[in-house]
């Protein structure tokens, strides 16, 4: 397991005992509220849409997906995946903490629960219950063994106590709100629209798209005993994030996209952190040739 979480916090592989899903009045109607304003955009664009607004979101759906929830609170907080300066950090898990997907605590510690048992009746997301489950089903229900807060500490008892953390964690909807105002002052409604609920829509079925559709097709360059696959269309919509079978084969690494084909852009952003010498100590996975296998930090993994 200390390999899964990029080395950061040793675990002990206790398998927990199994809860029933009680349905969630907040997610549901949370859920249902941003998509119906965001389809606002398309019914009612004599109120809400000017050019502005799609740039802005198109802005914000970079800064909170690839750099917030792809880089900061996937690569580099649930895997440490590389090294950045304390600020840089806050920044990116700041930008996390903006797409509304729970608090970085529960993300992580949930993710991390993902990798430890992936696919079982232990995995939050657990793609074998099928395609509905693990896009959306598992986010509009509480289960008390994955949304256990002493629990979510304990696997995040590495960045638990950080008081940055802990503040984003109490305050998501707040700083929310306060993006919100801000959009508004500088661009009215449309802006608000836009850059709150088309922007957060198409943030969460990107990522939740990863959690299902990269458990369901695609194929696979390893063997990795779960259902994850390498979904080439999730990997361009999820920035690099749906090439899930090279993750699940090696979680420690920065880069996700090993073959060719397999377009990263977030691990293009990884590369330019390093080049300005921000990101350092990042950890890389190379496929060699064919049939020479797989090498990753010292480590050789053959390739199915």
């Amino acid at each position: 397991m200390n390999e899964i979480f990029g080395g950061a916090v040793a675990l002990s592989d206790i398998q927990p005992p199994r809860t029933k899903p009680v349905l969630s009045y907040t997610n549901v109607i949370g859920f249902i509220v941003v998509h119906l304003v965001a389809l606002t955009a398309i019914f009612l664009p004599q109120y809400t849409f000017s050019w502005s607004a799609v740039g802005v979101m198109l802005v914000l759906v970079w800064m909170t997906g690839s750099l917030g929830i792809c880089l900061g609170f996937h690569r580099y907080l649930t895997h440490r995946s590389f090294e950045l300066p304390k600020w840089l950090a806050n920044f990116f898990v700041l930008m996390g903490t903006l797409a509304l997907q729970t608090t970085p605590i529960t993300w992580v510690g949930q993710h991390r629960m993902h990798h430890a048992y992936s696919d079982t009746d232990n995995d939050p997301y657990d793609a074998s219950k099928g395609f509905w489950w693990s896009h959306l089903g598992w986010a509009l229900h509480k289960v008390q063994n994955f949304d256990d807060k002493r629990k979510l500490i304990e696997y995040t008892r590495d960045f638990s106590n950080d008081k940055f953390y802990q503040f984003l964690s109490n305050n998501m909807f707040l700083l929310q709100g306060a993006l919100g105002v801000v959009l508004y002052l500088l661009g009215g409604i449309p802006w608000v629209v836009w850059g709150i609920f088309v922007r957060l829509a198409i943030v969460w079925q990107q990522t939740l798209s990863v959690n299902s559709a990269a458990h369901k097709w695609g194929y696979q360059n390893f063997d990795t005993g779960d259902l994850s696959t390498n979904c080439w269309w999730v990997g361009i919509i999820a920035w690099g994030e749906g090439w899930h079978n090279n993750h699940h084969a090696l979680p420690k690494s920065a880069r996700y996209g090993l073959r060719p084909w397999e377009i990263d852009m977030t691990w293009m952003v990884i590369c330019g952190l390093k080049a300005l010498g921000l990101a350092t100590n990042v950890q890389v996975a190379t496929i060699e040739p064919e049939g020479s296998g797989q090498y990753f930090t010292g480590v050789t993994k053959k390739a199915a």
